[in-house]
């Protein structure tokens, strides 16, 4: 499905009434309770990896171990994300910045957890609240979000689900592809809502987790 045939799905029959038909009402209602046990069960259990690594990041850099920005959520709904600290403090001092391969922003700590994805396990509280779920499309920040709306017809679009700490687009990808392509593949997602395509990108994801694919 390319991001014409994408937009004029939705387009035609809207992507809210898309998901508010009565063949979701069980998948939404399901999946809100597995978010909820999966990410608490999931918490408890790699809490001391988050303690371990809290410490090194510490260690190596000045600054706090957790780091909180603005996301864009369902329907716009802005929330923080939180993650472990993967680069320096001062990061951002010239503005936001979309993160690049190799960066140099990351410290040595900080390129092992991204690369693992260990510094997205503090989503987990992002799902308990209710921000976020397990699988989703990746929350941007506002500034993009908006300027990606700009150049792409329907990038909004993917607001119509929550965000996930894991997804389509991510485990097909990850910070490697375009807006564009995050898109097209984001909308697949949401067109093609199951448990089965869930189940799928559970398992895609355990493989990026031990590859390091997509990892910047």
């Amino acid at each position: 499905m390319d991001l014409r045939e994408s937009n004029q799905y939705f387009s035609d029959r809207g992507v809210y009434n898309h998901l508010n038909s009565s063949k979701y009402r069980f998948y939404f209602a399901l999946k809100n309770i597995s978010d909820f046990t999966l990410a608490l069960i999931g918490l408890i259990v790699t809490l001391p990896i988050l303690l371990l690594f809290s410490l090194a990041i510490i260690l190596e850099t000045k600054g706090p171990a957790f780091f909180l920005q603005e996301r864009v959520g369902k329907n716009g709904k802005l929330f923080y994300i939180i993650k472990l600290r993967s680069m320096y403090t001062n990061a951002e001092k010239n503005g936001a910045q979309w993160a690049t391969k190799n960066d140099p922003r990351v410290t040595k700590v900080g390129f092992f957890i991204r690369k693992t994805r260990i510094d997205e396990l503090p989503q987990l509280i992002n799902i308990l609240k209710g921000d976020m779920s397990l699988i989703g499309p990746r929350p941007e920040r506002q500034i993009f979000t908006e300027q990606f709306n700009k150049e792409i017809l329907g990038f909004k679009s993917r607001l119509a689900v929550k965000p996930g700490i894991t997804g389509w687009a991510q485990v097909n990808g990850g910070y490697d592809i375009t807006p564009k392509e995050k898109l097209i593949l984001d909308l697949h997602y949401i067109k093609n809502l199951s448990f089965i395509i869930d189940i799928k990108i559970i398992f895609k994801t355990i493989k990026v987790v031990f590859s390091g694919d997509g990892a910047r």
